[in-house]
C-alpha cells in the first residue's frame, strides 16, 4: 500500500507540474493552441500520425496572423514565428543571439557534427569546411558526379528493359550515395551492390527515423546532454569511425590531390586544435578553439554524408514525381536540357550545369513545395523583439515553420499547384526574402547548398536527356512519412521511366 501511495503522490505531483508548465504562455499573454497534458501541441507528431513539419504547418495555419505563437513541444514551451521580418531579424540581423539549433545531446557518438554543434563549435567547424565548397573545388567534382550518373543510367537501362514502372526513390538513392562517397571520401563504386545498399539503408533508418529520444529531449531539455546520451545508435558512429579510419589508412595518413573532404580531415589531423579568430586584434583573447578528436572528425564525416545522400535523393524524388504529374512543365524542361546538351555535344561542364534558367525555376519550386526540415534556433540571451512589446527569454527554442510559410497564399497563390514561374525574376523581386527558406538563411544556412545543386542538376540533365517520366498505376497520391525527420514521401514513388531515344546533334 505504501508503494501505491508513493506512486499516486508522484503521479499527482507530475500532473500538477506539467499543468503548471502548460500555463507558461497563457501567463505571458502569448496566444497559441491549447496544449494537451504531456504531449503539448505535438501529439500527432509524437504518436507518428503526421510528420512534425505538418504539425507545425497546422499550427501556423490556425494562427497565421499572429506574429509569435506560444506552443509546446511535448512539455517544452517554444515559440513558432510566423512574421517574416522577425524571422529575418533572428536568422540574419541578430544571428549572434540565436546561433544554436536548440537540440542538445552528447558530443560523443557523432554529436559534435557541423549541423547539431553549439554556436562556438559550429563557428570553428564552419570556418574550416567552407573552402570545400568553393567554385574551383566544385568544378573539380563535376567529372566524378558525371561518372556516377553514367553508371546509374546504365543501371536504368538494365532494370527498365521490359519493365518501365520503377520505384524512383531506390534508384536515386544509389546515385546520391555513390556521388557523395566519391566526392567527399574518395570511395569508388562501379556499382552499388545490394549488400552495400542494405548497409547504407540501415544507417539511413537508424539516423533519420524518429526515435523516443527526440521526445525525451522535448520533455526534459538538456537531459540527453547531461546524461551523455546520443541521438544516434552506436552502430552508426562505429560505421563512420571505421570508414574514416579506412580512408585515412588508404592514403597513408597524408592529403592526396583529390582536394575532397578527406583531404581536409587529413590536413586537420596534423593539428591538435583548430582555431577561429573572432576579431582582428591578434591578441588571441577571443579565439575559439576545438580539439580534433577522432570522434569530432567522424562526426563531420557523418553529417556531410547524410546531407549529401538523403536530402538530394529526396529532392530528386519529388522532382521526378512532379514532372510525371505535370507533362507540360516536363516538356519545357526537356527542351531546355536538349538545347544545352546539343550545344555542348552531350558533355556536362560546370558552366553548362549552371546555365539552365528554367531548370533552376523547376528545382526552386520543388524546394518550395517540399522544404525538407523546419528551422530551429535557441536564444542565448533575453531578446527584445524589434517593434513588439515582447521579450524572448534566454534558452527559448524558436521554430520557423517552413512548410507553413511555403504554402501560405499570401506569398504563393494556389500553393498546391506546381508552378515554376513563381521563381521568375519579376515574382521573386516582389516577394519577401524570408518567404523562401528551403536551405535556411543567414550565417547558419546549409553549407552544402552549392554541392547539392550540382549533384541534383547533373542527374536531372543526364536522366531527362535519356528518359521521360509518366505516372504509373502505383503513382498515387503523395503523403509525408510521419516516421521520418525529413519531409520524406511515405513509401516509394513509382513512375514509368520511358526511353526518349534522343541523339546528340
Amino acid at each position: 500500500m505504501l508503494v501505491l501511495y508513493f506512486f499516486a503522490i508522484v503521479a499527482v505531483l507530475l500532473i500538477y507540474y506539467f499543468r503548471h508548465k502548460n500555463n507558461y504562455w497563457k501567463n505571458k499573454g502569448l496566444p497559441g493552441p491549447k496544449p494537451i497534458l504531456l504531449f503539448g501541441n505535438y501529439k500527432n507528431a509524437a504518436l507518428r500520425r503526421e510528420n512534425s513539419a505538418e504539425t507545425l504547418r497546422n499550427i501556423y495555419n490556425e494562427f497565421r496572423n499572429v506574429p509569435l505563437i506560444g506552443m509546446y513541444r511535448m512539455t517544452s514551451p517554444c515559440i513558432l514565428v510566423t512574421d517574416l521580418d522577425v524571422i529575418k531579424n533572428i536568422m540574419i540581423k541578430d544571428f549572434d543571439k540565436f546561433q544554436d539549433r536548440g537540440v542538445e545531446f552528447s558530443k560523443e557518438g557523432l554529436g559534435a557534427n557541423l549541423f547539431h554543434a553549439d554556436g562556438e563549435t559550429w563557428r570553428v567547424l564552419r570556418n574550416r569546411f567552407t573552402p570545400m565548397f568553393t567554385t574551383s573545388k566544385l568544378k573539380n567534382m563535376v567529372y566524378l558526379i558525371e561518372q556516377k550518373s553514367d553508371i546509374i543510367m546504365r543501371y536504368l537501362d538494365d532494370i527498365t528493359t521490359g519493365t518501365e514502372e520503377q520505384d524512383i526513390t531506390k534508384i536515386i538513392r544509389r546515385y546520391t550515395c555513390s556521388t557523395i562517397a566519391s566526392c567527399a571520401f574518395g570511395l569508388e563504386f562501379d556499382t552499388i551492390s545490394e549488400s552495400l545498399m542494405a548497409v547504407l539503408l540501415k544507417i539511413d533508418k537508424l539516423t533519420l527515423t524518429c526515435n523516443p529520444f527526440h521526445e525525451i529531449d522535448m520533455m526534459f531539455p538538456g537531459v540527453l546532454k547531461k546524461t551523455n546520451i546520443s541521438l544516434f545508435p552506436r552502430d552508426v558512429s562505429s560505421f563512420f569511425d571505421r570508414m574514416v579510419s579506412n580512408v585515412i589508412n588508404e592514403r597513408d595518413g597524408k592529403p592526396s590531390t583529390r582536394n575532397d573532404f578527406m583531404d581536409i580531415i587529413l590536413e586537420m589531423r596534423e593539428q591538435k586544435d583548430i582555431t577561429y579568430r573572432q576579431n582582428n586584434k591578434g591578441n588571441g583573447e577571443d579565439d575559439l578553439k576545438l580539439t580534433l578528436t577522432d570522434g569530432v572528425i567522424a562526426a563531420q564525416a557523418f553529417v556531410i554524408y547524410i546531407a549529401g545522400y538523403e536530402t538530394s535523393a529526396t529532392i530528386l524524388t519529388y522532382l521526378v514525381y512532379e514532372l510525371a504529374m505535370n507533362p507540360k512543365i516536363q516538356n519545357k524542361l526537356l527542351e531546355e536540357i536538349d538545347e544545352v546538351m546539343n550545344r555542348n555535344k552531350d558533355e556536362i561542364t560546370y558552366d553548362s550545369v549552371c546555365n539552365n534558367p528554367y531548370m533552376e525555376k523547376v528545382f526552386n519550386e520543388v524546394y518550395r513545395k517540399y522544404p525538407l526540415v523546419p528551422i530551429f534556433r535557441k536564444s542565448n540571451c533575453d531578446y527584445k523583439v524589434p517593434g513588439m512589446d515582447f521579450t524572448i527569454e534566454k534558452d527559448t527554442v524558436i521554430m520557423i515553420p517552413t512548410l507553413g510559410i511555403h504554402y501560405d497564399e499570401k506569398y504563393y497563390p494556389d500553393p498546391k499547384k506546381f508552378d515554376p514561374e513563381r521563381f521568375s525574376p519579376e515574382n521573386e523581386q516582389n516577394r519577401h526574402s524570408c518567404a523562401y527558406l528551403p536551405y535556411g538563411v543567414g550565417p547558419r544556412n546549409c553549407i552544402g547548398i552549392r554541392f547539392g545543386k550540382l549533384q541534383t542538376r547533373v542527374f536531372a540533365m543526364k536522366f531527362f536527356r535519356k528518359y521521360r517520366v509518366e505516372p504509373s498505376p502505383k503513382t498515387g497520391n503523395l503523403e509525408f512519412d510521419p516516421n521520418r525527420l525529413l519531409v520524406s514521401p511515405l513509401g516509394g514513388i513509382y513512375v514509368n521511366i520511358v526511353p526518349r531515344n534522343v541523339k546528340a546533334q
